[in-house]
Protein backbone atom coordinates (compact mmCIF):
# COMPACT_ATOMS: atom_id res chain seq x y z
CA UNK A 1 0.00 0.00 0.00
CA UNK A 2 1.03 3.45 -0.94
CA UNK A 3 4.52 1.66 -2.43
CA UNK A 4 5.66 3.82 -5.92
CA UNK A 5 2.65 6.47 -4.74
CA UNK A 6 3.78 10.04 -3.89
CA UNK A 7 1.65 12.06 -1.60
CA UNK A 8 -0.05 15.46 -2.65
CA UNK A 9 1.13 18.32 -1.72
CA UNK A 10 -1.41 20.46 -1.89
CA UNK A 11 -2.98 17.94 1.07
CA UNK A 12 -1.11 20.40 3.21
CA UNK A 13 -3.20 23.35 2.10
CA UNK A 14 -6.80 24.77 2.39
CA UNK A 15 -7.26 26.21 -0.87
CA UNK A 16 -9.74 29.01 -1.07
CA UNK A 17 -10.74 29.86 -4.95
CA UNK A 18 -10.75 33.35 -6.71
CA UNK A 19 -8.95 34.99 -3.73
CA UNK A 20 -5.74 36.98 -3.63
CA UNK A 21 -3.89 38.29 0.06
CA UNK A 22 -3.02 41.97 -0.44
CA UNK A 23 0.19 43.15 1.74
CA UNK A 24 -0.49 46.17 3.24
CA UNK A 25 2.90 45.97 5.48
CA UNK A 26 5.36 46.28 3.34
CA UNK A 27 7.69 44.00 5.51
CA UNK A 28 5.61 41.36 4.39
CA UNK A 29 7.35 38.93 1.36
CA UNK A 30 6.39 38.01 -1.67
CA UNK A 31 8.25 35.71 -4.01
CA UNK A 32 7.03 35.06 -7.75
CA UNK A 33 7.63 32.31 -10.84
CA UNK A 34 6.26 31.01 -13.34
CA UNK A 35 5.09 26.86 -12.64
CA UNK A 36 2.68 25.23 -14.48
CA UNK A 37 1.20 23.77 -11.95
CA UNK A 38 -0.50 24.09 -8.19
CA UNK A 39 1.33 20.46 -6.95
CA UNK A 40 4.83 22.73 -8.11
CA UNK A 41 3.78 25.76 -6.46
CA UNK A 42 2.70 23.43 -3.27
CA UNK A 43 6.01 21.33 -3.39
CA UNK A 44 8.37 24.71 -3.17
CA UNK A 45 6.42 26.04 -0.48
CA UNK A 46 7.01 23.31 1.66
CA UNK A 47 10.34 22.82 1.17
CA UNK A 48 10.80 26.43 1.53
CA UNK A 49 12.96 26.18 -1.76
CA UNK A 50 14.60 28.99 -3.19
CA UNK A 51 12.62 31.53 -0.77
CA UNK A 52 14.41 33.52 1.73
CA UNK A 53 11.43 33.21 4.28
CA UNK A 54 8.93 30.53 5.44
CA UNK A 55 6.67 30.12 3.28
CA UNK A 56 2.91 30.23 4.41
CA UNK A 57 0.71 30.24 1.25
CA UNK A 58 0.89 30.60 -2.13
CA UNK A 59 -1.56 32.21 -4.67
CA UNK A 60 -1.62 30.67 -7.67
CA UNK A 61 -2.41 32.97 -11.22
CA UNK A 62 -4.59 30.20 -13.71
CA UNK A 63 -3.79 32.75 -16.49
CA UNK A 64 -0.28 33.43 -16.41
CA UNK A 65 0.34 30.16 -14.77
CA UNK A 66 2.12 32.03 -11.75
CA UNK A 67 2.99 31.16 -8.52
CA UNK A 68 3.39 33.86 -5.55
CA UNK A 69 4.48 32.31 -2.78
CA UNK A 70 3.64 34.19 0.44
CA UNK A 71 5.23 35.02 3.95
CA UNK A 72 2.00 35.55 5.60
CA UNK A 73 -1.76 34.22 5.93
CA UNK A 74 -5.32 35.67 5.55
CA UNK A 75 -5.07 35.78 9.92
CA UNK A 76 -1.53 38.26 9.39
CA UNK A 77 -1.79 41.48 10.71
CA UNK A 78 -0.94 44.05 7.30
CA UNK A 79 -2.84 41.35 4.49
CA UNK A 80 -6.17 42.09 3.36
CA UNK A 81 -8.31 39.65 1.14
CA UNK A 82 -9.23 40.45 -2.52
CA UNK A 83 -11.79 38.42 -4.45
CA UNK A 84 -9.67 37.45 -7.82
CA UNK A 85 -11.09 35.86 -10.27
CA UNK A 86 -7.66 34.62 -11.63
CA UNK A 87 -6.47 33.65 -8.57
CA UNK A 88 -6.64 30.80 -6.44
CA UNK A 89 -5.06 31.28 -2.39
CA UNK A 90 -3.83 28.03 -1.09
CA UNK A 91 -2.65 28.42 2.60
CA UNK A 92 -0.63 26.28 4.95
CA UNK A 93 -3.65 24.26 7.09
CA UNK A 94 -0.92 24.29 10.17
CA UNK A 95 -1.00 28.30 10.11
CA UNK A 96 -4.54 28.75 9.84
CA UNK A 97 -6.28 25.64 10.83
CA UNK A 98 -7.85 27.16 14.54
CA UNK A 99 -8.00 23.25 16.12
CA UNK A 100 -5.68 21.02 18.21
CA UNK A 101 -4.32 18.09 16.34
CA UNK A 102 -2.67 15.44 19.08
CA UNK A 103 -0.97 17.58 21.90
CA UNK A 104 -1.20 20.62 20.31
CA UNK A 105 2.68 20.67 19.70
CA UNK A 106 2.48 22.31 16.39
CA UNK A 107 -0.79 24.33 16.64
CA UNK A 108 -0.40 27.72 15.20
CA UNK A 109 -4.01 28.72 14.75
CA UNK A 110 -6.04 32.01 16.78
CA UNK A 111 -8.09 29.90 19.22
CA UNK A 112 -7.37 31.64 22.68
CA UNK A 113 -10.71 30.73 24.75
CA UNK A 114 -12.36 27.29 25.77
CA UNK A 115 -16.06 26.46 24.13
CA UNK A 116 -17.27 28.20 26.84
CA UNK A 117 -15.88 30.92 26.77
CA UNK A 118 -13.02 30.99 29.46
CA UNK A 119 -9.05 32.67 28.26
CA UNK A 120 -6.60 29.75 27.66
CA UNK A 121 -3.49 28.96 30.06
CA UNK A 122 -0.32 30.49 28.34
CA UNK A 123 1.48 26.93 27.36
CA UNK A 124 4.61 29.26 29.22
CA UNK A 125 2.72 28.89 32.32
CA UNK A 126 2.35 25.84 35.05
CA UNK A 127 -0.26 27.74 36.42
CA UNK A 128 -3.16 26.83 37.15
CA UNK A 129 -2.58 23.64 35.66
CA UNK A 130 0.74 21.79 34.82
CA UNK A 131 1.08 20.70 31.29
Amino acid sequence: EGKGKRRNPLHDFKKTGEMMLIKVNKSLEVKTKLLNTTEQCAKRCSRNKGLSFTCKAFAYDRVTKRCHWLSFTSLTNGVRKKQDHAFDLYEKKDYVRNCIIGKGASYKGTISVTKSGIRCQAWNSMIPHEH
